[in-house]
């Protein structure tokens, strides 16, 4: 019975080792990892780039303290009083920001892809293709 058990758990672990170190879910491990530093890098670009630039043009030096007032106070979690109003800007920011980051994925993807329709269209035969093709051509004659 226990070594029943012992060859359960020892499936169990060579399982999960298959798991684990496929070559797919260390690829995917990888990209998170890389699309996780690159969301970095394009929020930094955003705030530090585009946001002032919107600014200046908006003549508004932080869009997410832009507000429509509804004209009557409530009480926040804090407990303070507050002026209760539709923040606005924020849902702007927001919009802006996710449509700087498609943009962005978007020319990632575009160029990728370029590379690999290129990468695969010098790609080489392989010679069992190559021979294949030849004994079918032979057989035709």
């Amino acid at each position: 019975m226990i070594e029943r058990e012992k060859a359960k758990h020892m499936g169990m672990i060579k399982d999960f080792k298959e798991f684990a170190f496929k070559g797919n879910l260390i690829d995917m491990a990888i990209g998170i990892i890389m699309g996780t530093a690159a969301a970095a890098i394009v929020k930094s670009f955003i705030d530090n780039i585009i946001s002032p630039l919107i600014a200046v043009v908006a003549g508004v030096p932080d869009m997410s303290g832009l507000k429509y007032p509804l004209g009557q106070t409530i009480e926040n979690a804090k407990g303070e009083t507050v002026q209760a109003a539709i923040h606005y800007g924020t849902f702007l920011q927001n919009v802006i920001d996710f449509t700087i980051l498609a943009f962005v994925i978007f020319l990632a993807l575009r160029i990728t892809s370029k590379w690999m329709k290129k990468a695969e269209a010098e790609a080489p035969t392989p010679p069992d293709i190559v021979l294949l093709t030849e004994i079918r051509d032979a057989l035709k004659k």
